[in-house]
Formats: structure tokens, C-alpha cells, sequence
């Protein structure tokens, strides 16, 4: 099959799975900019996207999405690694208009990968998981403007997620107008427009999360002030 075997059906797949994280990314975002207004509007949102079984086929999706990501992403980089042989040990200068995250995708998707393991670890863990198997917290599964509060009171935390934000602003800058030039809406003219609303899309997007972690970290969500 072409999307597998074919080195462009690997970059389709990876285009069109990349595009999917960052409509859920979206999403994400503007379900965390509810808990800097109030606290029980977005637990109101946790307990509709809690264990229910919509949200756990969602979830699944997800999970399917990411993995097909990371694994085309390796098959990529191999072919690619395997391409340039013995290439790649050369001591060459960096090459003029190619960016350091183009040169550096694995590194980032590393980060990344990390960064996410740590994320569901603090929230998903703590609660789809926990209410699946109706596990013992510290606090309701289903309120997770008090797992935000916890999480973000950890300077460790907020430090590791800001790093974490930011591998993700460098992946996605490269990989918005790289989806687009696989899906052959990337002419002479389209280049740097998707270059250019790449870069301003995915900036606010990552404004918007870190926005929230600095609000959460230093206690000055609108929110935060009715709760303590």
C-alpha cells in the first residue's frame, strides 16, 4: 500500500495525522482558558468529558492518532537516515534557509513524547483513568481545576512544561507548512503564507497554554481568587 510503503504516503499520513493533534490542540486550549475565568464552568467540562464512553473512543482516537504520528515519524526519519548513508557523518555547515527544527524533528518529538508521558501522568492518570478503574486520589477525577491548581503549585512542573511548549511552538512551526506542502497547497505564491499563518496560528496556541500554566503558577487567574 502506497501510504505505507511510499515515502510520500508516509508524509500524507503524517500530514494528516499531524493537522488532526492540532485541531485537538485547539480544542485543548480553549477547554484550559476556561479555567482562568472559572473554576467550576471547566469541571463542568471535565465531568462531561470525563470516563463517559464518547469521551473514551475520543480518547482512543487520540491515542491511535499520536502513535500512528511517532511511528511514521521514525519510519521517516530512518528512510531518511538510510538515504543520506554514510552522508550524514560528514562535517558539513549548516545549510542556508533550513530550519534548526526541520534539522532536529527527532529531538523534538522526543522532548515531546516526554513532555506528554509527563502531562497524562499528572491529568489523565489522575482522572479518566482513575474514575475507569475507580482508583483513590487526592482529589475528584472529575475536578480538574483542583488537579491544574496542584500541578502548576510545583515549580518543577511549570518549569519542565514550559520546556515542554516550547518543543512543541518549534515542531509545529515546521510541521504546519510542511502539511501543507505535502497536501500541494504549498505554490510560489502559498509558501510563505502558510509560513506566516503557521507561525501566528501556532504562536497564539501555544500563548494560550502557557498563559495558563504562568496564571496557575502564579496565582493570578481571575478563578484562583474566589478559590482560596
Amino acid at each position: 500500500m502506497w501510504l505505507i510503503n511510499s515515502s510520500i504516503g508516509r508524509k500524507v499520513v503524517m500530514s494528516v495525522t499531524g493537522v488532526a493533534l492540532i485541531l485537538f490542540l485547539t480544542f485543548h486550549c480553549c477547554m484550559n482558558i476556561v479555567a482562568l475565568f472559572s473554576g467550576e464552568s471547566y469541571n463542568m467540562i471535565c465531568e462531561l468529558l470525563g470516563a463517559n464512553w464518547y469521551a473514551v473512543v475520543a480518547t482512543l482516537g487520540l491515542a491511535a492518532l499520536a502513535v500512528i504520528h511517532i511511528v511514521y515519524a521514525f519510519l521517516l526519519t530512518m528512510q531518511n537516515r538510510r538515504a543520506r548513508g554514510s552522508e550524514r557523518y560528514a562535517v558539513t555547515d549548516k545549510p542556508e534557509k533550513v530550519e534548526w527544527a526541520s534539522q532536529n524533528m527527532l529531538v523534538l518529538g522526543i522532548i515531546i513524547l516526554l513532555g506528554l508521558l509527563l502531562h497524562l501522568f499528572n491529568f489523565w492518570f489522575n482522572m479518566m483513568f482513575a474514575e475507569l478503574v475507580e482508583m483513590k486520589t487526592l482529589y475528584s477525577p472529575s475536578d480538574g481545576f483542583a488537579w491544574i491548581k496542584e500541578t502548576f503549585s510545583n515549580p518543577v512542573f511549570v518549569v519542565l512544561y514550559i520546556i515542554w511548549l516550547f518543543a512543541i511552538w518549534l515542531h509545529l512551526t515546521h510541521g504546519f507548512w510542511s502539511a501543507m506542502q505535502t497536501f500541494g497547497w504549498s505554490g510560489k505564491v502559498w509558501f510563505n503564507r502558510w509560513r506566516v499563518i503557521g507561525y501566528v496560528y501556532v504562536t497564539l496556541l501555544m500563548l494560550g497554554f502557557l498563559v495558563v500554566v504562568l496564571a496557575f503558577a502564579f496565582k493570578c487567574a481571575p478563578s484562583l481568587c474566589c478559590a482560596y
